[in-house]
């Protein structure tokens, strides 16, 4: 065997269909597209979500709803997360930057801090929100709350 025999495994290759070279290739005329129709054409494309002329379903089903352009979204993080933080890097205060180099939130994100766990050692917590309930738990440990 040398570079000048070499060829691939038989069966692995497959020749490529050759449409519309001629009545005499056996696949001229429609070259298989069957006849007429939009879908025999060249450039045709159906549209999303055509159902072949039945109404489609995004225009079936009523409109409702809508979008409040001013709402402002948190990411909620609870104080049992953020009393592993402390203990896992000795913090006495957790702030926006320790959550992201943790890995809780991206940089873009605002921060609501909820009150389900527990708080054992006085932290005082950097955020953006605080439920009523968290920020009553940071203070009763000693804890300062801070709003950014």
């Amino acid at each position: 065997m040398n570079l000048s025999n070499l060829k691939p495994a038989a069966g692995s290759t497959k020749t490529r269909k050759r449409i519309g070279r001629g009545p005499g290739s056996g696949l001229g005329g429609t070259s298989t597209r069957g006849h007429k129709g939009a879908k025999s054409r060249s450039g045709y494309s159906k549209k999303i979500g055509f159902e072949g002329g039945q109404m489609p379903l995004q225009r079936r089903v009523p409109k409702f709803g809508f979008k409040n352009i001013n709402r402002v979204e948190y990411k909620a993080i609870n104080l049992d997360t953020i009393q592993k933080l402390a203990e896992a890097k000795n913090l006495q205060v957790v702030g926006i930057n320790d959550l992201i180099e943790a890995g809780f939130v991206s940089s873009k994100q605002l921060v609501k801090i909820l009150g389900n766990g527990e708080l054992t050692a006085k932290i005082d917590v950097q955020a953006h929100a605080f439920s009523k309930t968290a920020e009553a738990a940071i203070q009763a440990v000693g804890g300062q709350v801070v709003k950014l």
